[in-house]
């Protein structure tokens, strides 16, 4: 298997690439066959067949817990950060103890701190904009912290009278 990797700096990506996916839960492995589809479509034509990606999957979600009583098995994340890419569809949140979201799960243990947006006007698609061609712009949204912590209490405990109390205190 050759994965991607970073030597000095630079990263490296051999011709036939393994890059792990995570086909989701509900309409995920949908969505993961028309990306799939998009992607393996467009490397085969902007490199006129010579580069393919070799798909691996990993398990997350539903899919993982069904097989291995895990909802984010140890092994998913050691093959994504071995391989420093991954895709993922949508992911149940798991009700219950245990991993409050899997995705903020995936962010933490990945250390993803960033959700880095381009954006670019498409020529032909409505803008309430007066010159939209002049958008060129990346928004950064911190991905680990604030909202996504995760720290949350079951209602009516103690911790949650804890909080309101802080709260109103400190800051009412």
């Amino acid at each position: 298997m050759s994965y991607i990797t970073i030597e000095e700096e630079t990263i490296r990506v051999p011709d036939h690439p393994v890059i792990p996916f995570i086909a989701g839960d509900g309409i995920g492995p949908e969505i993961w066959s028309a990306t799939k589809q998009v992607l393996d479509a467009a490397v085969h034509k902007a490199y006129a067949g010579q580069k393919k990606i070799q798909w691996q999957e990993v398990l997350a979600g539903e899919k993982a817990f069904n097989k291995t009583g895990e909802w984010l098995p140890k092994a998913t994340l050691e093959t994504i950060q071995k391989a420093k890419v991954a895709l993922k569809g949508p992911l149940t949140t798991p009700i219950g103890g245990g991993i409050r979201s899997l995705n903020v799960a995936l962010r933490q243990d990945l250390d993803l701190f960033a959700c880095v947006r381009p954006v670019l006007y498409f020529t032909g698609v409505p803008s309430p904009l007066k010159e939209p061609e002049k958008t060129d712009m990346v928004i950064f949204r911190e991905n680990t912290e604030d909202v996504y912590a995760g720290i949350e209490f079951e209602k009516d405990t103690p911790e949650v009278q804890k909080l309101i109390q802080l709260l109103q205190t400190d800051f009412g």
